[in-house]
């Protein structure tokens, strides 16, 4: 039986040929020439499943012979070759990475958010854009039944959980049918939004009155409980992949929460 590193890699190469413009490329073109997308973002997923810098994963992939076939290599990029390659690979990669690893169909989303350390920032880009936040806050929208990362949402201010959440059930109204919140997300225009959009409202009320206590003994009926699935699969991340990010921008910031999600999904397919 082959190690669960091989598994992933292979799987990461498999999904990433799948969303490239030319799957067939070679993974280094022989006499020079540009890596091939497909490689680099496989590179990127082993990368995050080592938790190692960009040095130390190039050093332990030279030593790897078995990962680098299932790469298509012979030997590793340098290490500032993949680290360049992180600029230039687009979002909308990530997000489709995001998007065919999370659930597929029909599922209960819940959502919360939580904070990733930031500590690595460069101090001159927060000495000049005046950020003070060391953390950065991060929303996710977790399959209740698969434990899956079908969406995430980055920021680096202090925003209200209420329009991150509305913006995230917008990004998922085709296949979410029932979103589970807690009193962050209580707001009569979200709740609205959510029934217009055919998506179940299970969203605990602040409690200003007897009715919003009434309304909430109604919510444990209604399986509000497993919205600590959401939290389940932060711990899971944080315990095995990352607490922090080690970008030191910000754009490359949300693109690394976005892999780490992308991580974590595909460990958990190979491990169920």
């Amino acid at each position: 039986m082959k190690s669960e590193i091989r598994r992933f890699t292979r799987e990461c190469v498999r999904l990433a040929q799948m969303i490239v413009a030319d799957p067939s490329e070679p993974a280094a073109p022989s006499g020079g020439g540009r890596f091939a997308e497909w490689t680099m973002l496989a590179l990127h997923c082993v990368r995050i499943k080592f938790g190692k810098s960009y040095r130390e994963t190039v050093d332990l992939l030279s030593e790897m012979p078995g990962i680098l076939a299932e790469l298509g290599l012979r030997r590793p990029p340098h290490f500032t070759t993949l680290c360049d390659w992180f600029k230039q690979l687009p979002m909308s990669h990530w997000r489709t990475l995001l998007a065919l690893t999370g659930q597929q169909g029909p599922y209960d989303g819940a959502v919360d958010a939580t904070g990733f350390s930031r500590g690595k920032i460069s101090q001159h880009y927060a000495q000049r854009s005046g950020y003070k936040r060391s953390a950065l806050k991060v929303t996710a929208l977790v399959d209740i039944d698969s434990l899956l990362i079908t969406d995430v949402h980055c920021t680096t201010s202090g925003k209200d959980d209420n329009p991150i959440g509305r913006q995230v059930a917008r990004r998922n109204a085709g296949d979410l049918q029932r979103l589970l919140g807690d009193k962050g997300y209580d707001s009569m225009p979200f709740r609205t939004e959510l029934n217009t959009a055919g998506i179940e409202p299970v969203i605990k009320y602040r409690e200003f009155t007897d009715h919003d206590r009434a309304h909430n003994d109604r919510l444990k009926d209604a399986g509000y409980g497993r919205r600590w699935m959401a939290e389940t699969a932060f711990s899971a991340i944080k315990r095995t992949i990352s607490t922090s990010v080690s970008a030191r921008s910000w754009f490359l910031q949300f693109r690394e929460i976005i892999l780490i999600a992308v991580v974590y999904n595909i460990l958990r397919r190979l491990r169920q």
